[in-house]
């Protein structure tokens, strides 16, 4: 059950990088086909988590 949801939370992720070439994951539409940041609204932009700052840039 743990990993199905798991499963289907990761399936909602979009990835997309900034300009700064950070990589984020996004709770959005993923039939939007978004791979910048920055063509995000605001609103989509704070569903983002920055993957940076959780695995640390030499991943």
């Amino acid at each position: 059950m743990q990993g199905q949801i798991i499963s289907q939370e990761f399936n909602r992720m979009v990835w997309v990088r900034d300009k700064n070439r950070a990589q984020y994951s996004c709770y959005i539409d993923r039939d939007r086909k978004v791979t910048n940041k920055e063509d995000l609204s605001e609103n989509e932009q704070n569903s983002c988590m920055n993957l940076n700052l959780v695995l640390g840039d030499s991943w």
